[in-house]
């Protein structure tokens, strides 16, 4: 990452429409920003995927966090743990002691289906560092493939700017559990001394509990907070400095087009960032070079290696490796 942009971004506390001259998160050059540590090219939310992550040109890392049941924040995407580990059962079931006996790289095989679980046995070429049974690759431990708490994050890279979404751990997913959970986050998250985290939710309400705990750390607005300033004019929140919103958007049967050129424009005159997630729409050197064109600050990619060779192939000079302390 540039010396320059993290300089300022700790030294910073941007305020909404503040102006591209305040807000550091509003980039020359887009942020390659590696969701949930690049999510198709490393196992999903571990510590393995995002040091890798940042080793082939990732400038940023995005995850999300859960609450265990004894109270630690934690580092999954989904409300369950099936999916990518070899275990059952929703996040918040487990206490950290069970979580850290899980394999959280059980499922990972690489590419569109990373997660697959019809494949044959040998495709799942990371299953079982975790335990032992496989050694780890060389550089790592079996620690980098066990589910993660956010503190460890934290502490492991202390010169990377990182994103973290504020998620529900319910099949319902109800508003009270957004709620504790940005109760939980701010709790982790009060007394760290650093301006390059945002933090973000689908729920509104979660950004806002989670802001008026710990005003000082910036965020992004919600599903609500996007709406009044997309449809509305309005204000998108208190302390945001950045949008994260898809290419599009599904309301009933019609399809909004929310990542444009305009709305790009529009907020950078407002005074904010904007970073496009592709989970939904997709991934292609296509659609990575329209996002470019539209002049998006960072786009989170599941496969940072890739758009970073987009970005090469571009001109872009990559960030190269975060400093250490």
């Amino acid at each position: 990452m540039r010396a320059a942009l993290l300089a300022t971004i700790v030294l910073a506390v941007a305020a909404p429409a503040a102006g591209a001259a305040t807000n550091p998160w509003i980039e020359t050059r887009p942020l390659d920003i590696a969701h949930q540590g690049g999510e198709d090219e490393f196992p999903s939310n571990t510590m393995y995927a995002f040091k890798r992550a940042l080793q082939v040109g990732a400038d940023m890392l995005e995850l999300d966090v859960g609450v265990t049941k004894d109270g630690q924040v934690v580092v999954m995407h989904d409300t369950t743990v099936d999916r990518t580990t070899n275990g059952h059962g929703t996040v918040a079931s487990f206490t950290l002691g069970q979580l850290r006996r899980l394999d959280a790289a059980y499922w990972f095989s690489g590419g569109d289906s990373a997660y697959s679980h019809t494949r044959a046995r040998n495709t799942y070429y990371l299953r079982g560092v975790v335990t032992g049974k496989r050694r780890p690759p060389k550089g790592f431990t079996k620690a980098d493939f066990r589910v993660p708490t956010l503190r460890e994050v934290l502490r492991a890279f202390p010169h990377t700017p990182i994103n973290v979404e504020i998620k529900g751990r319910t099949k319902a997913e109800a508003l009270q559990e957004y709620l504790t959970n940005a109760d939980a986050l701010a709790r982790t998250l009060k007394g760290v001394q650093r301006r390059d985290v945002i933090v973000v939710s689908f729920k509104q309400q979660a950004v806002d509990r989670f802001r008026q705990l710990v005003p000082q750390l910036p965020v992004a607005p919600g599903i609500d907070g996007a709406a009044n300033w997309l449809l509305n004019g309005g204000s998108p929140g208190p302390g945001v400095v950045a949008f994260q919103l898809p290419i599009t958007y599904e309301v009933g049967a019609q399809t909004l087009q929310i990542t444009t050129k305009d709305n790009v424009a529009r907020a950078h005159r407002e005074g904010f960032a904007w970073h496009t997630w592709l989970s939904d729409d997709g991934e292609s050197p296509a659609i990575w070079s329209t996002l470019l064109d539209d002049g998006v600050d960072g786009v989170m990619t599941a496969k940072p290696k890739a758009f970073a060779a987009l970005l090469r192939k571009r001109g872009h000079r990559l960030h190269g490796k975060p400093p250490t302390r």
